[in-house]
C-alpha cells in the first residue's frame, strides 16, 4: 500500500462515520487534489531549475496545457483506481491493521503546504 491509499483510508474512515454516503467522494477528493499539488510542486521545480539553467524546453502555454492533462489524468486514475476493487483490499488491509490515529486537520492542511511551496517556487521563475 502506498502512502497515498494510507491517506485515502484515514479520510474515508474518518468522515464514514458522519457521511455514510458522500466518505468516499471526500477521500477521493482529498488524494486527488494532494497527488495535483504534488505535480504542480514537482511542475514548478522543473521550470524554475530550467528556467536557471538558461534551457528554453517548453513554452508556458504549453506547460500549463501540460499541467491541465496531467491533472485530469490523475483525477481518472484515482476515481478508478479508488471505487472499485482496489478500495475494497484496502478496507479489508487496514481492517486487520491496528488504526493509526492521524490528525485530520494535519491531512488537510498538507495540500495547503504544498501549494504554499509550489508558490514559492513559481515566484522564482
Amino acid at each position: 500500500m502506498t502512502v497515498f491509499d494510507q491517506f485515502y483510508y484515514a479520510i474515508f474512515s474518518f468522515y464514514k462515520k458522519r457521511y455514510k454516503q458522500k466518505a468516499n467522494t471526500v477521500a477521493l477528493v482529498y488524494v486527488t487534489i494532494l497527488q495535483i499539488s504534488l505535480a504542480f510542486l514537482l511542475g514548478c521545480f522543473f521550470a524554475a531549475f530550467f528556467n536557471k539553467m538558461h534551457a528554453d524546453t517548453m513554452s508556458s502555454t504549453s506547460a500549463w496545457t501540460l499541467f491541465i492533462l496531467v491533472s485530469i489524468g490523475i483525477h481518472f486514475k484515482n476515481w478508478i483506481q479508488y471505487t472499485g476493487k482496489r478500495r475494497m483490499m484496502i478496507n479489508a488491509k487496514m481492517i486487520k491493521k491496528k488504526k493509526p490515529q492521524t490528525n485530520i486537520w494535519l491531512l488537510w492542511v498538507l495540500p495547503c503546504v504544498v501549494l504554499g511551496l509550489a508558490y514559492v517556487v513559481f515566484q522564482a521563475t
